[in-house]
């Protein structure tokens, strides 16, 4: 695991971007690279993680405020290579805003979801406090439907104890098995303390188009 631990180290060492926000199908950015798309429910820590993941207190900004995320935000490794696009979907379930505006963002989701060719992969992110909910059960349906790979990140473990941990783990792994487009490996993360957040840069990097961008595996971590 060492090789793919170095590559997410490497790629997480270069600074993200805000790219560009998407509020229609007709303003996605050109195909030309693998996305990853992170996901959930309203408040259920999204916005932490991006910002842990990336080593950024900004790149998401972080709200008590549910459903703050209303359009694809999409970032990128400040380097004018087609080596990773990382998108911050809209959270769904509980938000404060009007009906219509909650059903043209769910819409614009799941239409991009269903039909991005280059999206490999969804991180679906669960608050380890509450687990699997019966909104987060319905994603994963879609997602066994259409085909498209989902990999489940608990969220928030900070706020368990370590044998209320290890259950809500089992607990997860156990429902995940019933899903087709699951990724086996659940990750456990914190944004408040980092933890897991090794691992999370590993699995993103594993998906991105590091060699575009100059990474060789045997020249170490510059460059």
């Amino acid at each position: 695991m060492t090789g793919d631990n170095d590559r997410g180290e490497w790629l997480f060492a270069r600074p993200f971007v805000f790219v560009r926000g998407v509020a229609s199908l007709d303003g996605l950015p050109e195909g030309d690279r693998p996305e990853v798309a992170f996901i959930g429910r309203s408040n259920c820590g999204k916005s932490s993680f991006l910002n842990g993941l990336t080593g950024r207190r900004k790149l998401a900004i972080v709200s008590v405020t549910p459903g703050r995320t209303r359009q694809l935000n999409y970032f990128a490794p400040e380097i004018d290579k087609p080596a990773l696009y990382m998108v911050d979907m809209p959270g769904y379930g509980h938000a404060r805003a009007g009906r219509e505006e909650v059903r043209r963002w769910t819409s614009l989701s799941r239409t991009y979801v269903q039909g991005r060719a280059s999206l490999v992969r969804i991180f679906l992110l669960v608050d380890a406090r509450r687990g699997i909910m019966n909104v987060d059960r319905s994603f994963m349906e879609m997602m066994d439907e259409v085909a498209v790979s989902f990999q489940l990140v608990l969220t928030k473990i900070d706020c368990l104890k370590t044998g209320e941990l290890e259950a809500r783990l089992e607990e997860v792994g156990a429902e995940l098995l019933c899903h087709g487009a699951a990724h086996p490996e659940v990750l456990a993360t914190s944004g408040r303390t980092g933890a897991g957040m090794d691992e999370a840069r590993r699995e993103v990097a594993t998906l991105a188009n590091l060699e575009v961008m100059g990474y060789n595996p045997h020249s170490g971590l510059t460059g």
